[in-house]
């Protein structure tokens, strides 16, 4: 098999956050601000000799080292601080293409000089440029003297006025006390002229912001059409994460495998996998940007997780599938490591695909969509009908005998439950039959008899009823006072 050119291969992958290509060089400079863009971002390349619908063109008619100096001396003219792109020739299959190629600058950020750093500043967001506001303007500076926005002071804030109480409760699960010298060794805390002012890691952890909120959502079907469930969750970090993670626990399926009486439940989707998309949202999401949060939508066929704020610090999709990391934010990553959130760094995309692997679920879709990154994670349906009764019988078995519990005992709930589910399709369950026969013999009985003469408690006995109904298997004649049960003839 022929090996391909390593740039003709990215080439048909089409124009990306790392790739942009051009016929010929345009004469605006528009081309400028994807060097730009490029160079405030992961890095990337300009092609130039390559149609729109990735067709080698080539430069056959153009003086290439003429159009190379070209190239220098106007990124020297127009761009500040100064950048450097690597130019160059490649030569796939006798088709001459020049590259402009640049990595992510040291010098953030990177403007036209014309329009000034407000204005002139872009940034890559999927395969095109955007300005970059005076907020993201910001934060690039900071990445350029690697300082976290969650670090740094908000003195706004009277530390003396918040309730460190979520915070000191979870560190003294861990048997570590939140002590002052804690505070600040985890830049909870710093200290400005002889006082102590919370960072935005504290306040963050602490759900003091408002934009600090997990958005969760259970949609009918595959669209966003009609919500069937939905609750936003504020307060601190780890209760955000907890009560989340019970939203979504409710609207999955449970995997039923039951020996004799012994049951053992399963999620469809493996849960350890959730949580630790989940963890990585909360951690490394954007918190500078006061405008967004993270939402979680549960639909038919997927769960999805999108925490705003693009890959961190320049870290492309090959990068982290490859499981480099980079921390947006250190003071939160710092306190989740402390509390064993963590296990080591880098290793959450590479876990997520093991558990999915291992459950054998699909493995879920990791992308950077825009300003987002976005996890899916697909559910199974492909259930059997025979399945899903079986199970629904079981879960409504196990269901009303916890609600029964005190009459019946949880037992019978779990007993009937697992008869129910097992034989719901056509058989009477076995639990049922006494009482069909009570009925065959005294159809004009009221339930309280019934359920006495069986040694049952009402609710069980209604239940039992209901199901026999449900099947067709009976039915009322008459009011419920003066009436009486005509047993069918589809019974089996």
């Amino acid at each position: 098999m022929e090996n391909k050119h390593p740039l003709l291969l990215e080439i048909e992958k089409g124009e990306s956050k790392n790739l942009e290509f051009k016929v010929q060089l345009p004469t605006s400079k528009e081309w400028v601000k994807s060097i730009i863009s490029f160079a405030n971002s992961a890095g990337g390349k300009l092609v130039i000799g390559v149609s729109d619908n990735r067709t080698l063109i080539g430069l056959q008619h153009f003086d290439l080292f003429e159009l190379m100096d070209k190239i220098s001396s106007t990124m020297h003219e127009l761009v500040a601080p100064t950048l450097l792109p690597n130019i160059y020739i490649e030569n796939i299959n006798g088709i001459e293409l020049l590259v402009i190629e640049v990595q992510r600058g040291a010098l953030l950020p990177y403007y036209l000089k014309s329009k000034g750093k407000e204005l002139g500043c872009y940034q890559r967001i999927g395969a095109t440029n955007r300005v970059v506001s005076q907020a993201q303007v910001i934060e690039l500076e900071r990445q350029r003297n690697h300082i976290s926005f969650d670090s740094l002071i908000n003195y706004e804030v009277d530390l003396s006025t918040l309730d460190l109480t979520p915070l000191q409760q979870r560190f003294a699960a861990h048997d570590k006390p939140l002590t002052p010298e804690k505070l600040l060794s985890l830049k909870l805390v710093k200290n400005d002229n002889n006082t102590l002012y919370p960072t935005h890691g504290l306040l963050i952890l602490l759900g003091f912001y408002e934009h600090v909120e997990i958005k969760c959502s259970r949609f009918k079907g595959n669209t966003m059409s009609i919500f069937l469930d939905k609750k936003e969750y504020t307060g601190d970090l780890f209760q955000q994460i907890e009560n989340a993670e019970l939203f979504i626990k409710n609207h999955l399926h449970l995997r039923a495998e039951v020996l004799g009486l012994q049951r053992t439940d399963t999620f469809e989707i493996p849960f350890p996998a959730i949580r630790e998309a989940l963890l990585n949202a909360v951690m490394h999401r954007d918190y500078s940007n006061f405008g967004r949060d993270i939402k979680i939508g549960i639909y038919d066929d997927i769960v999805n997780i999108v925490s705003p704020g693009g890959l961190p610090h320049g870290l492309t999709m090959h990068d982290a599938l490859k499981g480099r990391s980079e921390i947006r934010n250190t003071v939160i990553a710092r306190v989740f490591k402390e509390l064993d959130l963590v296990e080591q760094w880098g290793s959450g995309i590479q876990r997520i695909k093991e558990y999915c692997t291992k459950a054998n679920t699909g493995l879920p879709v990791f992308s950077e969509s825009g300003d987002f990154i976005d996890w899916e994670f697909p559910r199974k349906t492909h259930h059997s009908n025979e399945v899903l009764a079986i199970n629904d019988g079981i879960n409504d078995g196990i269901n009303d005998g916890i609600n029964d519990g005190i009459n019946d005992g949880i037992n019978d709930g779990i007993n009937d439950g697992i008869n129910d589910g097992i034989n719901h399709q056509t058989a009477i369950p076995k639990n049922i039959q006494p009482l069909l026969t009570c009925i065959k013999q005294a159809p004009s009985l009221s339930t309280k008899v019934f359920a006495k003469q069986l040694d049952l408690g009402t609710a069980t006995v209604e239940r039992h009823i209901k199901w026999l109904k449900d099947h067709k298997v009976i039915k009322r004649i008459g009011s419920k006072k003066d009436g009486y049960w005509q047993v069918l003839n589809n019974e089996k």
